[in-house]
């Protein structure tokens, strides 16, 4: 039987459990008083969307998961579920950075190897003109 102590301790949600049974499929949509979210609204820019999409985000299990819960436990789990977010988005933004300093290394080499290019042009364009010329000396004294 389990003491009275451990069944005061607060559950912690692991969000990498999955479940034994695939769950129904659940779809979720954001309504906000103004109607439905659409692409054009704006998390960032509008609370109300914002307000609109985190509430759709909690499924039907969350809100039954969340209901047993007390307000420090609730608060608890919203602060490790936000500071997994930041890590998320810290990460993606890296990984940008990243990303963006291969893509001007490569518009660099880009531009390097374009005027390689003309200058390789040129010069095969000189060879050429000399060969004419080399040739009609050539004709001219064979």
């Amino acid at each position: 039987m389990a003491s009275s102590s451990s069944q005061n301790k607060p559950e912690t949600i692991n969000l990498n459990d999955t479940p034994s049974v695939m769950p129904e499929v659940w779809r979720p949509y954001f309504l906000s008083p103004n109607g439905p979210v659409s692409v054009t609204d704006s998390v960032m820019l509008n609370g109300v969307t914002a307000t609109a999409v985190a509430a759709g985000l909690c499924t039907p299990e969350d809100a039954k998961v969340l209901a047993g819960r007390t307000d420090p436990q609730i608060i608890n789990d919203s602060l490790a579920l936000t500071i997994q977010c930041a890590a998320t988005v810290s990460n993606m933004g890296r990984r940008l950075h990243v990303r963006n300093l291969e893509v001007k290394t490569l518009r660099s080499q880009v531009t390097i190897l374009q005027r390689l290019l003309k200058e390789s042009k040129k010069k095969v364009g000189e060879v050429k003109e000399g060969e004419q010329k080399a040739e009609g000396a050539c004709g001219f004294l064979c």
